[in-house]
């Protein structure tokens, strides 16, 4: 799964023009959070998700008529509470929505937002909205650099914005803000201005092709994950088999995997077709310092591999210790696809430890 902004920047890259909605508030229960976009053509949902059902058929009305009238527009959603509502919008809660109608105005802001996600770099993107009138409301974006990689910190907050901001990005969470008189632009009424939060997805490397590291590869890239799958068998390692995966290495696994540089925000899921490439596999990433590393086999397996791993000196206890293995959660899974699942949430459940746990080192 791709972040949104690759989606939005291609499309305006190419002149087929969205229009592009963002949740910025939420009151009470709702479908999504803060943050969650959805691309819209006249025809159909192009990327992304405002939660689906009603609201979601709604808001691409509202897309539509604001890309006609090139108007954007702050719209306000109520979840109704009624347990009788036909169309089963009860969360009961409220939702505001920034619809922009005509997102090209800022293609030059959505291109350094691409081009800082290819570079891995993360940054915070903002959008100043002016409300003209009730018909007329002004988006102006921008994008600042500057949030620590290694710490969900930011780095280079504006002072004027204060301290509040800073702390609450640094939970990677976007935030909404009622803008002062002297920073509203002339005739204008009223004024917000929505901070976003903007990370690259943490790497997940599927080392093996199979058939479990197929279904993986399609649900990491659903739960935001950049996945890499490596395998030296081309039949295997291929668009066709792996259309979710976002890069695909048809080479030796240990080369590829030796020629890796360290980083702290990649993930390693060991599923290749046998002991001995899971072994070859193991020792070449078990010394990095990978927030996870996670290797199939049965518990007889995994004891006779930490008895020769320790024997040879290849890792220290606490080394093998700290791989995940067996791999995946434990749900009593027989199926490829059960044990797919099982994998992916352990994959969620380490990925939402390590950003708790960089918040408490902060």
């Amino acid at each position: 799964m791709k972040n949104i902004y690759f989606d939005l920047f291609y499309l305006l890259d190419k002149s087929r023009n969205p229009s592009l909605a963002t949740i910025i508030k939420t009151e009470g229960s709702s479908p999504q959070v803060p943050g969650a976009s959805a691309l819209f053509s006249n025809k159909e949902l192009v990327s992304g998700t405002l939660g689906g059902g009603l609201l979601e058929a709604e808001a691409h009305k509202k897309s539509i008529e604001a890309r006609k009238n090139r108007k954007s527009l702050l719209w306000e959603f109520k979840l109704e509470d009624d347990m009788n509502s036909e169309d089963g919008a009860i969360c009961g809660g409220k939702i505001k929505i920034l619809i922009e109608a005509c997102p090209e105005n800022n293609i030059e802001i959505f291109r350094k937002v691409f081009q800082a996600l290819r570079q891995r770099k993360s940054g915070i993107l903002t959008a100043f909205i002016n409300i003209i009138s009730k018909e007329k409301v002004t988006v102006s974006r921008s994008w600042l650099e500057g949030v620590d990689e290694s710490l969900p910190i930011i780095g280079k907050t504006p002072a004027d914005l204060g301290k509040e901001i800073a702390e609450r990005l640094s939970e990677r969470k976007p935030c909404l803000y009622k803008l002062d008189e002297k920073m509203l632009k002339v005739r204008a009424k009223e004024g917000w201005l929505f901070l976003e939060p903007i990370f690259p997805f943490p790497q997940l490397y599927i080392i093996g092709a199979g058939h479990i590291g197929q279904v993986v590869s399609r649900l990491a890239s659903m739960l935001s994950f950049e996945v890499t799958v490596i395998d030296d068998r081309p039949e295997f390692a291929n668009k066709q088999r792996l259309p979710d995966a976002d890069h695909i290495i048809a080479d030796d696994i240990k080369k590829t995997l030796k020629g890796l540089s360290v980083s702290s925000d990649r993930y390693f899921v060991i599923v290749s077709r046998g002991h001995q490439h899971d072994a070859n596999a193991l020792r070449e990433i078990i010394n990095s310092r990978g927030a996870y590393i996670g290797m199939i086999g049965s518990k007889r397996k995994v004891r006779l591999m930490r008895e020769e791993f320790l024997k040879q000196g290849w890792a220290t206890a606490h080394q093998f210790d700290s791989v995940y293995a067996p791999i995946g959660i434990d749900i009593n899974s027989k199926t490829v696809e059960e044990i797919g699942i099982s994998i992916a949430a352990q994959l969620v459940q380490v990925r939402s430890e390590v950003v708790k746990k960089a918040k408490r080192s902060r």
